[in-house]
């Protein structure tokens, strides 16, 4: 009888939950989607095929087991589909909202390739979740028994509060390191409200809290704290600080004032939705509001500035990428809300130099102009011969260079690690020549004893997805290895 409610693919059409239109939604800093009724919750999980070969979870970074939340959704069992759901992701309704379905579980989905359009998988995690909340089944957790082991985590993003969760459960005692005021790192800082509003964060942070996890905010390791303090207080140490250091572009005119990091603007909007005081945010040197904006960069970091500009009131938002449309690193959904929202996109853009204002020509002791920025000099590209990767490099077409009027510059170029080591005097940790923490595959361990790693500071820059499934399987090697360190002891 349970096949009966699936596979109505054939019948039943694609359908989304409703989005906001963009006249309104650009006007504030609310998720654009709505939520999905329970019938149409139903009627849209129904459509899944079943396969048996389920690609939708064999290309989820968590193997989630999409195909049997989906069928119990079908059946109204939502509090079982809940349970399905969480047991292999830490926080679906974060996933739910902000992962790139359309690249991962979405874009693989079976009936999509048939031509049938696929299953609207984040939509109805997000509700799935959402539902659990409303109805009081996410409890915080309750260990079977406790143990004396402890472990340390530094970093409260997505791979740190998912080892914390976990190994919560196994019973051990987990503090957490955190550099700022709130959880969450980039979900609570980095991603603006209207792909994941804060109070969906800030709830998880505190089921974590209830559950027995210390967090120590406005912890800067190595300055308030020292590394060995950590190592030396618990049994275990996670490092899952995530990747926060920008890439820049050293180019001419770079000093001018009015030329910001993705990162600063991005934070300084989020703890204004917060209510907090921003200075910088307040005398508008990281306020779009009533200015001429141009983004550089193609990927979800762009893309989150750009549509943040656009709700902040700027005159024009334009996003300068060196590609075209069809290579770019960035959600395509996202690029669509973006256009939507008022956004240009300049394809086949690459800056130059930045130009100032002719008219303040403050001089710095170097001898260079210090003025505000007046524009980006761009050069336009075409796309050559592929690249050892296979994308398409893009060449310069002589020629072809003009300026980009702009009183704001958000550089979104991405994100590199920071000299852990030497930020925090510890020898002996060793590094990639990428700068990322050398640590084992699947394990997380460092080439410190006890001393594990996990997220982005040790795969790059990645999507939030990764870093669960990372913190996941981190959480998992630490238990190992404290149960293992406690035998031995006790021999």
């Amino acid at each position: 009888m349970a096949t009966q409610k699936m596979l109505k693919f054939v019948d039943v059409e694609r359908d989304m939950p409703d989005k906001r239109d963009a006249s309104l939604r650009r006007q504030d800093f609310h998720e654009i989607y709505a939520e999905y009724a329970e019938a149409k919750a139903e009627e849209q999980a129904a459509r899944c095929s079943q396969c048996g070969v389920p690609y939708c979870q064999s290309h989820c970074p968590l193997h989630n087991n999409i195909p049997d939340w989906l069928r119990l959704t079908a059946e109204g069992r939502l509090e079982e589909a809940y349970e399905v759901a969480q047991s292999t992701n830490t926080f679906p309704e974060i996933c739910g909202r902000i992962c790139p379905q359309d690249r991962l579980c979405e874009g693989n989905c079976v009936i999509e390739q048939s031509g049938h359009g696929t299953v609207t998988i984040g939509a109805v995690e997000k509700y799935i979740t959402d539902t659990a909340w409303e109805n009081g089944w996410v409890q915080p957790v309750r260990p079977a028994r406790e143990r004396p082991e402890s472990v340390g985590i530094i970093g409260a993003g997505p791979a740190g509060l998912a080892a914390a969760d976990r190994l919560r459960r196994a019973g051990l005692q987990v503090t957490v390191y955190d550099r700022y005021d709130r959880g969450g790192g980039l979900l609570t800082y980095g991603i603006p409200g209207f792909k994941l509003e804060k109070d969906v964060v800030m709830r998880r942070m505190d089921q974590l809290a209830q559950s027995g996890v210390e967090i120590v905010y406005k912890c800067n390791v190595g300055e308030d704290l020292s590394f060995d303090a950590i190592r030396g207080k618990h049994d275990a140490v996670l490092i899952a600080t995530g990747v926060y250091k920008s890439r820049d572009l050293q180019l001419p005119g770079s000093e001018a004032t009015g030329i910001v990091r993705a990162i600063d603007y991005l934070v300084a909007s989020n703890r204004k939705s917060f209510g907090d005081d921003v200075e910088e945010f307040d005398n508008g040197t990281l306020n779009a509001a009533g200015k001429k904006v141009v983004v550089i960069g193609g990927g979800d970091t762009a893309m989150d500035c750009v549509r943040t500009a656009i709700r902040q009131g700027a005159t024009s938002v334009k996003c300068l990428y060196r590609r075209d449309k069809a290579n770019m690193p960035g959600s395509q959904r996202e690029v669509q809300n973006a256009e939507e929202e008022g956004v240009d996109f300049v394809w086949l853009s690459a800056p130059k130099g930045f130009a100032g204002d002719p008219s303040v020509t403050d001089m710095t002791d170097a001898g260079k102009v210090a003025g505000p920025v007046s524009g980006v000099m761009v050069q336009k590209m075409r796309l050559g011969a592929p690249d050892a990767s296979g994308r398409q490099m893009p060449e310069l077409i002589e020629g072809s260079d003009y300026v980009e009027d702009a009183d704001l510059v958000i550089k979104a170029l991405g994100f590199e690690p920071e000299d852990l080591p030497k930020l925090w005097g510890v020898d002996g940790l060793d590094v990639t020549r990428w700068g990322t923490i050398r640590a084992e595959f699947g394990s997380g361990q460092t080439s410190l004893e006890g001393v594990f790693a996990a997220g982005d500071i040790v795969r790059g820059a990645s999507l939030v997805v990764w870093a669960i499934r990372d913190g996941r399987d981190a959480s998992d090697a630490i238990l190992d290895y404290v149960t293992q360190s406690a035998s031995v002891a006790a021999e």
